[in-house]
């Protein structure tokens, strides 16, 4: 939890803050950029909630926060309404489930709500609030990991859920040895009619996307920046090979899709034609590098 004694002095006066203990993931400037913002290298409350709305998006922001580094200086009263709204809903049947887990470094997982069997798309925090609301929308049949980086709590999802976890064998590690299905290659895997799992290996050797209708869940492979108005991949941090990373970006292009979902980043929506401008234009940035 958030230490009074420790709240950052660029914090604005009033209920919210956040303390030294922020590692500058980005999760509550994205989740709630009314109230939070970049001060001074860390995040830091800008400007008090001014409304209901605020308020509930500021504590969503502070259950989501994987370092419990926002905190309040009265008891909050209404935690429970903001613990039970999370998987909080994005579009259509794609939720953002919150409760970002440390050793992810803050990564966003998702949830997909499928007659067929849910899928979650990384791994959150395992904490019972979230997972009783998830149990209320039919469990999780499927946990899928974009890649080595951010699998956090994945063996108890899987041990609660009974579910199938996929991730490419190329970033199996110790931690992940026994995940059940193991994709091998370089060729796109169907898991089901409306599910397509694509390898993209650069920021990982293994690193893969999941296409599911007009959605693609990123990872740590592409990603939207507000400072630079467009899609962008990160070189500093690319792990494995960056001209992979350029070769998988062009492998991507011969997909449509309106919503980029990435683990971290911002998240982006524009029509399918739009976005293909934007990923070409994210291309040719990178092959500049």
């Amino acid at each position: 939890m958030a230490h009074l004694n420790q709240r950052r002095p660029q914090n604005v006066k009033g209920d919210f803050y956040v303390d030294s203990t922020c590692i500058d993931c980005d999760t509550c400037r994205w989740m709630t950029p009314e109230v939070f913002s970049r001060l001074g290298g860390q995040s830091a409350v800008y400007h008090q909630p001014a409304n209901e709305g605020e308020r509930l998006r500021s504590l969503q922001a502070l259950l989501a926060c994987p370092t419990s580094s926002i905190g309040t200086i009265e008891k909050p009263h209404d935690i429970k309404e903001a613990q039970q709204s999370f998987p909080i809903p994005v579009a259509e049947n794609v939720y953002h489930c919150g409760y970002h887990a440390e050793n992810s470094y803050g990564a966003a997982s998702y949830l997909i709500i499928r007659p067929e069997g849910n899928v979650m798309i990384d791994s959150p925090r395992f904490t019972p609030p979230l997972v009783k609301q998830i149990e209320k929308l039919g469990g999780i049949r499927h946990l899928y990991l974009t890649h080595k980086d951010d699998v956090a709590d994945h063996q108890k999802y899987h041990e609660h859920f009974q579910c199938d976890r996929i991730l490419h064998r190329d970033d199996i590690t110790s931690n992940t040895r026994n995940v059940e299905i193991q994709l091998t290659g370089s060729e796109p895997f169907q898991l089901a009619s409306d599910l397509l799992i694509i390898p993209v290996p650069g920021h990982t050797r293994g690193h893969t996307v999941l296409l599911y209708k007009k959605f693609l869940f990123t990872g740590d492979h592409l990603a939207w920046s507000d400072n630079r108005n467009s899609l962008v991949a990160w070189h500093d941090v690319c792990w494995y090979s960056w001209s992979e990373q350029i070769k998988s970006m062009w492998k991507l292009t011969e997909y449509a899709f309106e919503w980029v979902l990435p683990g971290h980043g911002r998240r982006h929506h524009a029509d399918a034609d739009k976005m293909q401008h934007l990923l070409q234009h994210c291309i040719a940035e990178m092959e500049a590098v």
